[in-house]
């Protein structure tokens, strides 16, 4: 038989008496022959099998199909916002939460915050910061990668206070009633900080980690967990008022609206979970790649009547806000991490804007549709959520670490600043403030003419300055 190799004939020798034991070697050669002999058919057949079950998963997924992205069926309709929720911003605001709002739409109306900037102070923020601060009666409250919060005054740009809370941190802090709410990576944990002081009110250990931005509604802090957990904690205790099980790991910060909150998770899944007790309202999935779920990393912004998120099989997905029904769909390509940005200007309509990791492309879509209104090179992958603050649009880029701002109405580039990385710009109506990789930059907005004045006196002064150099050489 092929492969198979007969034993020689025993040894004849009258004088051997029995046969010649075999080697140590020539018995593991009988033995894997013997085991081919009484096995060879089976081995065959389960090899055939293995190379079928290859060349059937090599034809599934050349011949499988991305599922298509969904149209808005007729009658395709979204809730206008009221008058009152457009009106520009008169004096200074606050920006208390991740996103500005509870619905975390990311829109402040001061058209007087706009290009060009001059740079007022800067804060070194020591390490990576990932997130930008939030901003209530003149300070300004931000935590960087390390676990290293802190305050400052929006005024001089000087720390009030500094404290250690975490080892690792990706999300940004909360603001209600004097109290500062973090959720941190490392450990795993939601806490409460005075405001004045940094001093830690409570903290309340969770058993996975968190990157969860909190929001405050009420008496509760709602934040989600690695370990696909949603929870309410007291505002003033920490003590836990409900916890509402996800499938699948919560990354994205919550956004409420009406009383519920919605968050998507990485099976792939968006929830809505009514904030009185933790119930669910409905859930409704992403369509995915046809191989995996498009799992939910970035914060959704509720407006419109919808709920907009971006997935990491490289949509935007509208849904219902009452219902969950899917809306619409629409790729962008590459991955969305980034939150959304929802918002109608006076110069605007109903719009979401949204970056994409892998590609370089920023996008704006009807917010009712889904349809493209324009894109534009954003200089590299985006990783964090825009900001749209006036009649601007501010988003970073990661492969440059560089920040644009782009006309809202038409995606024009009117402004670069050399920094920015993730999540950049907030602002109290009066000036930009710009998160940087590691440094926190106050710009106030001037007109053409004072940036041309002070350039001006700037080669002035180094002009001067070289005169007296020369002077002292002499």
């Amino acid at each position: 038989m092929c492969g198979f190799v007969r034993r020689p004939p025993e040894d004849t020798d009258p004088t051997a008496g029995t046969r010649n034991p075999p080697t140590g070697m020539q018995a593991l050669r009988n033995k894997i022959a013997a085991l081919w002999n009484n096995h060879r058919l089976w081995v065959l057949a389960v090899g055939a099998t293995a190379l079928v079950a290859v060349v059937g998963v090599a034809v599934y997924f050349a011949f499988i199909k991305r599922p298509a992205d969904k149209d808005c069926p007729d009658p395709c309709t979204i809730v206008t916002e009221a008058e009152a929720s457009t009106k520009s911003i008169v004096g200074v605001a606050d920006w208390p939460l991740y996103g500005l709002n509870q619905e975390r739409t990311r829109y402040l109306n001061s058209p007087e915050v706009k290009p060009p900037y001059l740079t007022k102070w800067t804060f070194k923020g020591n390490r990576l910061l990932e997130y930008s601060p939030i901003l209530v009666g003149g300070s300004l409250y931000g935590i960087n990668n390390n676990g290293l919060a802190f305050s400052v005054k929006t005024r001089t740009g000087k720390a009030r206070w500094k404290r250690q809370v975490a080892t690792r941190n990706a999300s940004a802090p909360a603001y209600s009633n004097g109290l500062i709410y973090l959720s941190n990576l490392e450990p795993g944990q939601v806490q409460a900080l005075d405001a004045r002081d940094g001093k830690q009110i409570w903290k309340r250990s969770l058993p996975g980690r968190t990157e969860s931005s909190p929001v405050v509604v009420g008496n509760k802090v709602i934040a989600g967990c690695e370990c696909g957990v949603l929870y309410a904690f007291d505002a003033k205790t920490g003590k836990t008022i409900w916890e509402a099980d996800l499938p699948g790991q919560a990354k994205a910060a919550p956004a409420v609206s009406d009383g519920v909150a919605y968050i998507g998770d990485y099976s792939g899944t968006m929830s809505a979970v009514r904030v009185n007790d933790g119930s669910i309202k409905w859930q409704s999935s992403s369509q995915g790649t046809g191989v995996s779920a498009g799992a939910f990393y970035g914060t959704a912004a509720v407006a419109f009547g919808r709920v907009y998120a971006g997935s990491k099989d490289g949509r935007i997905y509208s849904f219902d806000k009452e219902s969950g029904d899917l809306a619409w769909s629409h790729t962008i390509g590459g991955e969305v991490y980034a939150g959304a940005v929802a918002a109608d200007t006076p110069n605007t309509d109903p719009t979401v804007y949204f970056g994409t990791y892998g590609g370089s492309t920023f996008y704006a879509l009807d917010a009712r549709s889904g349809d493209e209104r324009w894109s534009a090179d954003s200089g590299g992958s985006v990783i964090g959520a825009a900001s749209l603050i006036g009649e601007t649009v501010y988003v970073a880029n990661l492969d440059k670490t560089e920040t644009y701002g782009f006309n809202a109405a038409n995606g024009e580039k009117v402004w670069t600043f050399k920094d920015g990385a993730y999540n950049p710009v907030i602002s109290d109506g009066r000036r930009l403030y710009m998160t940087g990789y590691k440094t926190i930059y106050a710009l106030q907005p001037v007109t053409p003419a004072q940036v041309q004045a002070k350039a001006k006196a700037a080669k002035a002064k180094q002009k001067q300055n070289g005169k007296k150099k020369s002077a002292a050489k002499k």
